[in-house]
């Protein structure tokens, strides 16, 4: 009976995936029993080995299938650096020691194939962007371009007062046929926004969550 359950879940999860971009089931079964909280058209990140829970994704996020995050690191300073100092599965100890904080990540974050995030990371800012094989060892803030090993600050994606106004906006609110909109009447803002034509293509916009 357990085999025929694991079976059956490992086919439902199959075919869940199939449809990470706004599937309300996958992103339950990922909260429910990982930790893992997916907001909408985010991809890339159900995947509880690769990247374990607690874990808090915004929408619009775009994860390589080869990111890891690791939730935790060895205990250096300890008699040994082995898990089962910390993990309850080699009988060593009668409970897992592990009590990692979520890492946070806003919307509309890209990270590349090959990134690490390690523990002491636990926030990537909206807008972020993490280049291919990176190691990231801190937090990322919002609009930060970073690559590097480790990853270090390459650029802002915009300027302070293109950054204010693209959070004004709060677009990543917008489901996809709002978004589809907003490039049909307002294309040139979109690929090239201003905070003048910002303001303008929002004015009478209110997103829904």
């Amino acid at each position: 009976m357990g085999l025929a359950r694991s079976l059956l879940d490992k086919g439902r999860l199959f075919f869940l995936l199939r449809k990470q971009n706004d599937s309300a089931a996958l992103r339950a079964h990922f909260a429910a029993r990982h930790g893992i909280e997916v907001g909408l058209y985010s991809y890339g990140c159900f995947d509880r080995w690769r990247m374990p829970g607690p874990l808090k994704i915004g929408r619009y996020c775009s994860f390589a299938k080869t990111v890891r995050v690791v939730d935790a690191n060895h205990p250096v300073e300890a008699l040994t650096t082995h898990p089962a100092l910390y993990e309850k599965q080699f009988g060593v100890v009668d409970r897992d020691l592990i009590h990692a904080a979520p890492l946070i990540v806003e919307d509309d974050v890209w990270v590349g194939h090959n990134v690490v995030i390690l523990p002491g990371c636990k926030f990537i800012g909206r807008g972020a962007i993490i280049g291919a094989g990176s190691i990231v060892t801190r937090d990322i803030q919002r609009y930060e371009i970073v690559a590097g090993v480790p990853a270090r600050h390459l650029r802002q994606r915009f300027s302070e007062e293109l950054a204010a106004a693209v959070e004004a906006t709060r677009w990543w609110e917008m489901d996809m046929a709002q978004l589809r909109e907003l490039v049909a009447t307002h294309r040139d803002t979109v690929y090239a926004p201003t905070a003048e034509t910002l303001a303008a293509a929002f004015a009478d916009r209110r997103p829904s969550r």
